[in-house]
């Protein structure tokens, strides 16, 4: 019987790695085992940046908020904190968005809950 060198097989597999680390430098672009290392640290810090993200958004939101009601005289604890006793329950992003695109509405909202 003759011998199976899988050759086939293990140039499709080196092609997907190396596929995977386009734009890469130096060797972790060309050498299989380097890129399988660089895919692997990828994949790390891809999934502990997906949640650090949600915590960047918000203090980005928290920093639009708190700008634009300095230029109504009003804080952004004071702000939230009327927020919550009034019920009026609108996220972070909302107001962000209000804040920098509809600063007329925005001022409209900060005024019914002073």
């Amino acid at each position: 019987m003759a011998r199976v060198k899988g050759g086939l097989m293990a140039q499709k597999r080196r092609r997907n790695i190396l596929d995977e680390v386009k734009g890469y430098r130096l060797q972790r672009s060309k050498k299989k085992r380097v890129a399988r290392e660089a895919i692997y640290h990828a994949q790390l810090h891809a999934f502990a940046h997906r949640k650090d993200k949600k915590n960047d958004f918000r203090r980005l939101w928290t920093v639009r908020i708190n700008a634009a009601l300095m230029a109504l005289g009003l804080k952004y604890s004071r702000f939230i904190n009327q927020l919550k006793t009034k019920n009026i329950e609108i996220d972070r992003k909302v107001l962000a968005t209000m804040a920098k695109d509809r600063p007329e509405a925005f001022s409209r909202l900060v005024e019914s809950v002073k």
